[in-house]
């Protein structure tokens, strides 16, 4: 792209974000972070070292403890827990049952979203960077000059997410995605919502190359009308 930009992406667990943010980074040739992945890499780290995750205060006790590092290649993004590559641990089914009561504690969102800050700024000089999770265009950016809100219907995200996995009750999962949900969407601090001026783009009746090719023509057209004014 001609300037340097920031999308952020954001919408509740199985709505597409991961693979529509990767396509649209590689097509676009910007950096990918998906913020999501860094609480569960909290989490994975928590629950490596006996911390109650369901104790605010023991959670926020150690949320400094941990190194985290997230590789935002697009193609291969990578993250890391004190040295360790947790990519695999972080999808476990022990982590996502944990990660919902840890996001919601202020202290780890306060550091994950001083890294996130940290993280966007250094892409801008490359060209910027598509941002995912739930409060990107809210909190984490808001001047980000590309907001999405993206969603689908319940029993789409759980057929998603189950074929994600390989494995698993799509009945199953589409409880667990809105107990989620609801847990999201009532926390305190930076609950689940559409920012102001984020475009609401259901992903229910697209398959992921619509998707992305939609997303990438609202990029194209809102940086090159900023641009031209």
């Amino acid at each position: 792209m001609s300037e340097s930009v920031v999308v952020a992406m954001d919408g509740p667990s199985g709505s597409g974000k991961s693979s529509t943010s990767r396509g649209v980074a590689q097509r676009l040739g910007l950096r990918y972070l998906d913020t999501g992945a860094q609480f569960r890499a909290m989490t994975a780290w928590m629950l490596r070292h006996d911390v109650d995750v369901h104790d605010p205060e023991a959670v926020s006790a150690h949320a400094e403890k941990p190194v985290i590092v997230s590789g935002t290649d697009p193609l291969a993004p990578t993250i890391t827990v004190d040295g360790e590559d947790v990519a695999v641990e972080i999808r476990s089914e022990q982590v996502t049952a944990a990660v919902s009561p840890v996001a919601t504690v202020p202290a780890v969102r306060a550091r994950l979203l001083d890294l996130q800050r940290e993280i966007i700024a250094g892409a801008l000089p490359s060209g910027g960077i598509v941002v995912e999770g739930r409060d990107i265009g809210s909190v984490v950016w808001p001047d980000a000059q590309v907001k999405l809100y993206l969603t689908a219907d319940a029993a789409a995200r759980a057929a998603r997410r189950t074929a994600e996995q390989g494995s698993g009750s799509v009945s199953t999962t589409e409880a667990d995605l809105l107990r989620r949900d609801r847990i999201d969407s009532s926390r305190a601090t930076a609950p689940l919502v559409a920012a102001d001026g984020a475009i609401h783009l259901d992903t229910t009746p697209y398959d992921l190359e619509q998707v992305i090719d939609l997303v990438v023509g609202i990029v194209e057209e809102t940086v090159g009308s900023k641009a031209s004014r």
